[in-house]
């Protein structure tokens, strides 16, 4: 059975106001600059469907590079990455053509994406039957393969024994904010909330129960990450973009 976690990344300076959110494919959840992570208890390849949004006011021409961070012996992976239009998923390449660590799409396969559209990014991870443990990949976006502007991690670990944990859920509205935010938590009775800046600073450290509102209106603009603790859950990290 697939899970969703999420967990805390470094965001570096150049991401602070990158104009892209990132989705899982039908979900409104923006994990832009944090990670999906799934356990699987057999060797079968896994698709991971992404969509990468253009919230600025200008056309981009994105590159996709991804970097194999830690990957157990035997492992192969593919991506394809297209417009949001393009009837056949964008171009494809193979683990043959994959081949640099890291690897980035070529100019060639650049499309346009205008100003609210999205690229399509599928990420295809293929373990070797038998060779169990933790596969660590990021898949960075930027214009030029060199200045990355946004990334997203993919953890997918192959255990031969799966354990169920059921995640807490969170969700944080509005976002962006200027005055305030409302969490809605479900999934556990209460949770330890942590809020930091992107210097790492702790802004606030509250318990939340099922609903909670915080005011951020003297908070500086700018991102901040909010990690969520319960009892017998995974940790779960969301960002939140603060602008006055």
């Amino acid at each position: 059975m697939k899970k969703l976690y999420f967990t805390i990344l470094l965001i570096l300076p150049s991401f602070l106001f990158a104009q892209t959110t990132i989705n899982l494919q039908d979900s409104e959840e923006n994990i832009s600059g944090g990670s999906y992570e799934f356990t699987a208890s057999n060797s079968n390849a896994v698709d991971v469907p992404l969509e990468i949004k253009n919230m600025g006011s200008s056309d981009a021409d994105w590159r996709i590079t991804r970097l194999r961070i830690n990957v157990p012996a035997g492992w192969s992976d593919l991506i394809c990455w297209g417009h949001s239009t393009d009837a056949f998923g964008g171009t494809c390449f193979s683990s043959s053509q994959m081949l640099g660590n890291p690897w980035t799409t070529p100019v060639s396969s650049n499309f346009t994406v205008s100003p609210n559209e999205y690229g399509k990014l599928k990420v295809t991870i293929n373990p070797e039957e038998g060779a169990t443990g933790l596969g660590h990949y990021r898949y960075y976006v930027s214009n030029d393969g060199v200045n990355f502007i946004d990334s997203v991690d993919i953890k997918f670990d192959y255990s031969l024994s799966v354990q169920e944990v059921e995640p807490i859920q969170v969700s944080i509205v509005p976002n962006p904010a200027s005055d305030f935010i409302q969490i809605n938590l479900s999934g556990a009775v209460t949770a330890q909330m942590k809020m930091v800046d992107v210097l790492g600073s702790e802004v606030l450290n509250q318990t939340v129960m099922s609903t909670a509102s915080f005011d951020i209106s003297n908070f500086r603009n700018g991102v901040y990450i909010m990690t969520f603790n319960a009892p017998g859950s995974k940790s779960i990290v969301r960002k939140v973009i603060v602008k006055h």
